[in-house]
């Protein structure tokens, strides 16, 4: 599902047309531009990734009906439906982390160190780390 089709979802739901969700659906998206296939998720499908909505966002949108009036609609609400439509279910960034190898360069005991001569030259080098 894209972006847009999540706004669509959510203005069915609670009223508004997709342009009053089309930021926060796209914001949880913005991820597709580092990462190209469904590992993106893991940058903001998850519980953290819906509080960060609201911290962005505000607590609220402020959404008009057609009825006429208008209605507050909660982001967190707005971000965990995307999640939802796109997994089945609201991961935590445990869930993400539980599946991820352990690279020794995470603990930062392996450094490099490269000269700045080797970073400017056009050929790539493989180097061996400093200890």
């Amino acid at each position: 599902m894209n972006s847009w089709h999540h706004a669509v979802s959510a203005a069915r739901k609670w009223g508004g047309t997709p342009e009053d969700y089309i930021e926060i659906e796209e914001f949880i998206d913005s991820s597709k531009k580092i990462i190209g296939d469904v590992r993106h998720r893991s940058l903001y499908h998850h519980t953290e990734g819906v509080w960060l909505c609201q911290r962005i966002f505000g607590r609220t949108i402020e959404v008009s009906r057609s009825a006429g009036g208008t209605v507050q609609v909660p982001v967190r609400l707005i971000a965990e439906r995307h999640v939802l439509e796109d997994l089945g279910w609201l991961p935590s960034p445990a869930d993400y982390i539980a599946g991820m190898p352990i690279a020794p360069w995470m603990s930062g005991t392996q450094r490099k160190q490269l000269p700045l001569s080797h970073l400017l030259q056009s050929e790539p080098r493989t180097e061996e780390p400093v200890e």
